[in-house]
């Protein structure tokens, strides 16, 4: 909670990410130069002249695209205590994935100032309240149904820091600069553990549905997928669904595609006549959120730096054609070009979905299920 007034915290919020949509090029730029002058105090980007590079034809000739397993032994240095190679803060924890990386979780590297570019994660949120004039959500809770954001401690160098799930970690520090209590908390989920059983989850539901039972659920937060596993707990264990409980007015949900076309007519069936906005964060930032009732994100151009792999070759994100589909590469204050292993497909601007992995068979995946949800690429 803040004592701030909430409209002047939501303008401060939402102003530069508004301003960079209008223009994108502009706020890119921007983004570019302020994201060489950290990498230039790192190792890494003294290698690659970081500190020389003056327009975006320089970074891409002076700083190879990089995927993960690329990365992965420079991070391992990192943890290994190293951090001067990638970092110019003390990282203050990691973040790890659920195994989307060949079935093993990624460790990706937190600091200050990354973790304050994660609470951009309450826009999706505050553009609602804004645009609906319903600041009266603020009245009520978030039903946390997000994973733990402490699942153990790693070693870098001479210290224990702790790790966690990215969805765990974005509330966390979402819950501390926005006015809007979450319950469960994030702490009394991490005192659950880490486990991923049934039993795991179960307990989590649990604890979930005895902290919100009595309260004013104005806000869902969380996995998609793990909001519908709860709506269905409800029904098992306490024959009950979540809109017998609570009127939501919206759930701020991430972590896979399609929630806005195969997630939204179950979440409708659990939850009521709520509205649903997609996140899209993933382990390395979050990159990007709905704004409105387009059913597609509108990405973060005041934070990260935005490059696609096309089949035209490397271009800007907000260059890219409406129809066109590419694989991101972004850049972060930890990750230079980092390609983060997802295939993006543009609408028209500033409006995006990611469609799933950069795999083989991903688009015609997307493709089929925008056929058998009767959707057919529509926003």
């Amino acid at each position: 909670m803040t004592d701030q007034d909430p409209r002047m915290m939501i303008t401060g919020l939402l102003r530069p990410w508004h301003e960079a949509v209008a223009d994108p090029a502009r706020a890119q730029e921007a983004v570019l130069h302020r994201l060489l002058q950290i990498h230039g105090g790192t190792a890494y980007g003294k290698k690659h002249g970081a500190a020389q590079i003056e327009t975006v034809a320089d970074f891409r000739r002076a700083f190879p695209v990089m995927t993960y397993p690329a990365y992965k032994p420079l991070i391992d240095r990192v943890m290994a205590g190293d951090t001067g190679l990638l970092l110019t803060e003390e990282p203050i924890g990691w973040a790890i994935t659920r195994g989307t990386t060949k079935g093993e979780s990624k460790f990706i590297p937190m600091t200050p100032t990354d973790l304050k570019m994660r609470a951009s994660a309450a826009r999706a949120m505050l553009n609602y309240v804004v645009a609906s004039g319903r600041y009266d959500l603020f009245q009520g809770v978030n039903l946390n149904l997000n994973f733990p954001s402490t699942v153990g401690t790693v070693r870098v160098g001479e210290r224990e820091v702790s790790y966690g799930y990215s969805s765990g970690i974005y509330t966390k520090y979402v819950s501390a600069t926005t006015p809007i209590r979450s319950a469960p908390t994030q702490d009394e989920i991490d005192a659950l553990g880490g486990g991923k059983t049934v039993r795991d989850w179960e307990a989590r539901f649990e604890l979930a549905y005895q902290k919100c039972k009595g309260e004013n659920v104005t806000l869902v937060g969380g996995v998609a997928p793990t909001a519908l596993l709860f709506g269905r707990y409800l029904r098992r264990a306490h024959g009950v669904y979540p809109k017998d409980l609570w009127q939501a007015q919206i759930a701020t949900l991430g972590s896979v595609p399609g929630i806005n076309t195969r997630y939204a007519p179950a979440l409708g069936a659990l939850y009521g006549p709520m509205v649903v906005r997609e996140i899209y964060g993933t382990t390395e930032g979050m990159f990007g959120q709905q704004r409105d009732d387009k059913r597609a994100w509108t990405p973060n151009y005041d934070m990260f730096f935005f490059e696609v792999q096309t089949r035209r070759g490397i271009t800007m994100l907000h260059e890219m054609r409406p129809g066109e589909i590419g694989s991101l590469i972004v850049t972060t204050p930890i990750l230079a070009r980092y390609q983060i292993g997802d295939l993006i497909l543009a609408f028209e601007p500033p409006y995006f979905r990611c469609i799933g992995r950069d795999q083989r068979w991903t688009s015609l995946r997307y493709a089929w299920g925008e056929f058998m949800t009767f959707n057919l690429g529509r926003l």
